[in-house]
């Protein structure tokens, strides 16, 4: 009877190649993304000078896309060793970081709803802090163009926001050719104009607010991008949903594998205990 109890055991307890390969090929496609991630960081960050990064570390997107992709890389190595080895410390470990980064984000989600006056300041004090720098970097220049582009917009909360910025305040003592204007990507552009004016910025400041927006936005980015926030709520849960479910795929996956590890190392203990008395 224990002989047959213990066949019908091995019938139901086993590692599902299906189950292992799935976590393997979905971590290793994660892993390719890190190491492009990390990639394209370290090339950034090469290409520039060092004393211009230590200035605004904290909004260099170079520095972010290394950090993100040394993270995912680590995860994704212990997904992909621990599932082709049948690992369960690196299996338990992606578990848990997976479901922890999980957690972060779904407090990070509620803490910024909640608190959305101090969220707000806090992207505020970033605005500002890149418009301070935004000659010194190209990268951080292109990214805040591509904002006030898209956003059709100027500055953090208006256009005199740029009056921050070394080469764009009115200051007397200011010898820039750039004094009391914004960037280009501020200016309101016709497709029909044949001619850009690149110079449509210059002297905004010193306009008056009416003036100001026949030529250029005279709107915040903070405002406009919360309004398109607020009429585009669907399609944001949509992406947070998509960033969600292959999170949720990944525990899910690596929950089951690891449960059969452990079925198989309990059944492989009992044959060895019972294997010099089968009648056990």
């Amino acid at each position: 009877m224990a002989t047959s109890k213990t066949k019908r055991d091995e019938e139901f307890t086993f590692v599902s190649p299906v189950v292992k390969y799935l976590l393997f090929l979905f971590n290793m496609l994660f892993w390719v993304i890190a190491l492009v991630l990390i990639s394209i960081g370290v090339y950034s960050r090469m290409i520039k000078h060092g004393e211009t990064l230590l200035a605004y570390l904290t909004v260099d997107p170079a520095l972010l896309l290394m950090i993100v992709g040394v993270l995912m890389f680590f995860i994704t190595f212990c997904g992909c060793v621990g599932s082709l080895r049948e690992n369960i410390c690196l299996l338990q470990t992606f578990c848990i970081i997976l479901t922890i980064i999980f957690l972060l984000q779904l407090v990070a989600g509620v803490m910024g709803f909640v608190f959305s006056d101090k969220a707000r300041g806090k992207v505020t004090e970033m605005v500002d802090n890149g418009i301070k720098h935004y000659r010194d970097d190209l990268d951080l220049q292109n990214l805040i163009d591509y904002g006030q582009k898209q956003f059709n917009c100027c500055g953090g909360i208006s256009y005199m926001d740029w009056g921050q910025n070394l080469y764009f305040n009115c200051s007397q003592e200011n010898p820039s050719r750039e004094r009391c204007s914004v960037p280009f990507s501020c200016c309101l552009i016709s497709k029909e104009e044949s001619v850009i004016n690149t110079m449509c910025g210059h002297e905004m400041q010193n306009k008056k607010y009416v003036d100001a927006g026949a030529v250029i936005h005279t709107n915040g980015c903070i405002d406009n991008v919360v309004n398109w926030i607020h009429s585009n709520l669907f399609l944001l849960g949509g992406i947070a949903l998509g960033l969600a479910i292959p999170q949720l795929v990944g525990i899910l996956l690596s929950q089951i594998l690891i449960n059969q590890i452990k079925d198989q190392i309990k059944l492989q203990i009992y044959n060895q205990k019972h294997r010099s008395d089968p009648w056990t």
